[in-house]
């Protein structure tokens, strides 16, 4: 056993797990790319200040589970909580808004951080890919980004989510709602942190998950009720036209979202087979992130997709991806010369796209075929001294045990035409 073990809440992704995530991340992205997205990657730690005007003082991110720490230069930094602030803040450092046209639309795959109570579902470090549409305003925008989610779910073959939708309104109605929460909010039995966090932003109280906070919401008032003529109209055009490309949503006006910088239009994926970690991903329109964080009104949209808790629903599920072998063929040499040669031929068969193993150190050729066979290899090439002298190799079927003849100087073809 090693000293060493990964840190509480963390985990190690090992083959043949990890290829389920590369797959999932590659379904994830796929839709992204197709539609105009390009990749974008950012440092694993910030300055803190951005999160925390970002992400906002009063979220639980920033005041309980933000990694900070202080550099031998003095500078305050903290491993990236969430993906957003981070690509607007690499975006207006590189004046891709002053590149060409609107939007700018980025995406990106990464591990992320937070100091949580770990559980199934919720890590210390976890993984997602996300998209960003910077700079403009427009319904169409925020459908195509739940749409583009609901395509790369269903591409997994994940049926059993669900999409919430809701809006938070904007800098004109949302203030008149803000207060009237908070009235409500004054008048409820609660502990002096929620009331301070009720203070800086109420919203906030309204995703406290808490079973004695949740009892006393009842009858709470709902942004819907005071969202102006603009949002409403924003709001009925987003939800027309993911209506109309087919994708199934529910109203839930209660849907507030763990971060500050949402404006109008927010959403989540959730799975019910997930347990109290249902959340899957989520996201929705920040207007007024540039101007937090020292940029100009660049009204933008976006998402963040978990790949653990896609890959736990997909087990929920009990969908199984259809995942390509890491090998197509397996290499096995009986002999010095039989070693080099063969050797050659598996280097040609990467070098054509095949997807080529061979058996290292020296093995019998019981070992070498139960090496072979552990692989999940479609053929096994075995080359021994009196093929050698003749010219050809062994090639074994590995499903029907079926074993050809081939002229060496013709397996690459051959084996390049059967896969």
């Amino acid at each position: 056993m090693s000293t060493f073990k990964a840190p509480k809440g963390t985990y190690d992704l090992i083959p043949p797990q990890s290829a389920q995530y590369l797959a999932v991340r590659e379904a994830i992205a796929a839709p992204l790319r197709n539609s105009g997205y390009g990749y974008i990657e950012t440092p694993g730690f910030e300055n803190v200040e951005l999160f925390a005007r970002g992400v906002g003082e009063s979220t639980d991110i920033v005041t309980k589970e933000m990694y900070a720490f202080e550099t031998k230069g003095g500078d305050r930094l903290a491993l990236r909580p969430e993906g957003t602030a981070s690509v607007l803040r690499a975006a207006l450092e590189a004046n891709l808004h002053k590149a060409g046209n609107l939007p700018v639309k980025l995406w990106y795959s990464g591990s992320y951080y937070r100091y949580e109570r770990p559980q199934k579902g919720r890590y210390r470090h976890f993984s997602q890919v996300g998209a960003e549409a910077i700079g403009a305003e427009d319904p169409a925008l925020d459908a195509e980004l739940i749409i583009l989610a609901d395509q790369a779910y269903r591409s997994l073959g994940l049926r059993e989510f669900r999409i919430l939708l809701n809006s938070l309104g904007d800098a004109e109605c949302r203030p008149v709602y803000r207060a009237a929460l908070q009235d409500f909010l004054r008048g409820l039995d609660l502990d002096e942190d929620t009331l301070r966090r009720a203070e800086i932003n109420p919203l906030r109280v309204l995703d406290d998950k808490r079973e004695s906070v949740q009892k006393q919401l009842t009858g709470a008032p709902l942004l819907r009720d005071y969202l102006c003529d603009a949002c409403k109209a924003y709001h009925e055009e987003v939800r027309e036209l993911i209506t109309a490309a087919g994708v199934a949503f529910e109203d839930d006006p209660k849907l507030v979202r763990g971060l500050d910088y949402y404006t109008r239009t927010t959403f989540e994926f959730v799975h019910d087979g997930l347990g109290s970690q249902s959340a899957v991903g989520g996201g929705g329109r920040y207007d007024g992130l540039s101007e937090m964080i020292g940029g100009p009104g660049l009204p933008s949209v976006g998402w963040a997709l978990g790949v653990d808790r896609t890959v736990l629903a997909l087990e929920a599920e009990g969908v199984e991806l259809d995942l390509p072998s890491t090998t197509s063929v397996f290499a096995v040499p009986l002999g010095d010369e039989a070693r080099r040669v063969l050797f050659a031929k598996v280097t040609e068969l990467r070098k054509v796209g095949v997807a080529a193993d061979f058996s290292y150190g020296g093995k019998g050729l019981k070992a070498a075929m139960k090496a072979a066979n552990r692989s999940g290899a479609r053929y096994a090439l075995v080359l021994g001294e009196r093929d050698l002298a003749e010219g050809l190799v062994q090639v074994k079927d590995m499903e029907s045990g079926e074993q050809t003849a081939v002229g060496l100087n013709e397996v690459v073809a051959e084996l390049e035409s059967r896969l």
